[in-house]
């Protein structure tokens, strides 16, 4: 990421109050649901092989404008400095999907079995997978600037994981979903990746290299990126109503499941991060890549997760609620994880510059 991107990448306040905005969304939503039902049951009829077409655009708008601020041209320098990518690798496809398995798993089909229904959990459960194989491409710029982490870098490692998602995801979702029971829809799992990954991807990465060749660098940093500034948030807010109103009775009738699922999303975050953070302290790297390594793993996809639960199980599906609770953790539990990062800059060595 260029210092241009980086002046920009600081958290709004928008941005900052977001968990305060998708409870109002989400209140929104369960009202029009309850009161305004003859909304949902329009915007239903305008499906597509199970996918409904409004929440697909309202996604496409969420993950297009973020794609666009990959640089792939980055993965030239992978060679220099690799040990922070393979920590960013490691934590991300070998441990944290699994991690989110297993610390889900024990507290929806175990710790909270007396107050969720085992057909319940395992729905949640499956929301929790998918948020723990889509690790962060977006979101991880605001937390790398807030931690003064190297932006080169965290480029680096924001394009790798996103080439990485194109061909792990699937598998990884799919075995974890198997042994949770779920019959794995192969078919619309992979159109899934292809809608609202390769597509936005593509769409993004053509769009970056066509304004830059016709009208530079700075055009594309200070003038056409800033326009798309409010759109993935709008996107993102604008699907949460809509998914509240297909959801509100399933609310209405579980509230307390609300914080129930927050609670396994919470401490694997923490744990996550802790894990690529304390490694990377002990291959002795800097902070300003310690920290954004620690963040990729930490933050989630969630746009993506909240995508597939959609296209696979529905807008009204107890999975798709797993996942939007998973937004509704990210920016508070992120900025705590930010101050705690910012607070132990002492645990690595001293900093100097670091070119990726």
């Amino acid at each position: 990421m260029s210092e241009d991107v980086k002046k920009n990448a600081g958290i709004s306040l928008f941005e900052k109050y977001l968990s305060i905005w998708v409870i109002l969304c989400m209140a929104a939503g369960i009202l029009i649901g309850r009161y305004l039902p003859a909304i949902p049951e329009f915007l239903g009829r305008f499906t597509y092989a199970e996918v409904s077409v409004p929440i697909a655009i309202l996604i496409w708008l969420m993950i297009y404008p973020m794609m666009m601020k990959v640089d792939f041209a980055s993965i030239r320098s992978i060679g220099k400095n690799p040990k922070g990518l393979y920590v960013t690798w490691v934590t991300n496809w070998l441990i944290k999907p699994f991690t989110m398995y297993a610390i889900a798993a024990f507290f929806f089909l175990v710790a909270f079995k007396t107050w969720i229904p085992a057909d319940l959990g395992h729905s949640y459960l499956a929301g929790a997978i998918l948020l723990g194989a889509a690790p962060c491409t977006a979101m991880v710029f605001v937390w790398s600037y807030l931690t003064r982490g190297n932006a080169a870098y965290t480029v680096v490692q924001v394009a790798t994981n996103d080439l990485i998602i194109l061909v792990a995801f699937t598998p990884i979702v799919a075995l974890l979903l198997g042994i949770s029971g779920f019959e794995i829809p192969w078919t619309t799992l992979l159109l899934s990746v292809v809608l609202f990954v390769v597509i936005p991807l593509a769409g993004g990465a053509l769009t970056r290299v066509h304004v830059i060749r016709r009208r530079g660098m700075d055009y594309f940093q200070d003038a056409f990126l800033p326009r798309f500034k409010h759109i993935t948030v709008g996107g993102l807010l604008l699907t949460l109503v809509i998914i509240f109103s297909f959801q509100g009775d399933v609310i209405l009738q579980n509230p307390f499941h609300i914080l129930l699922i927050a609670i396994p999303l919470t401490l694997q975050t923490f744990l996550i991060f802790f894990v690529a953070y304390l490694a990377a302290k002990k291959l002795k790297l800097f902070h300003c890549i310690a920290a954004p390594a620690g963040m990729i793993g930490a933050s989630n996809f969630f746009e993506l997760s909240v995508a597939v639960a959609i296209s696979l199980f529905g807008p009204t599906s107890p999975v798709a609620l797993a996942t939007i609770v998973g937004v509704l953790v990210e920016v508070p539990v992120m900025l705590t994880l930010v101050k705690i990062a910012n607070r132990t800059t002492h645990w690595f060595p001293p900093e100097e510059e670091l070119k990726a």
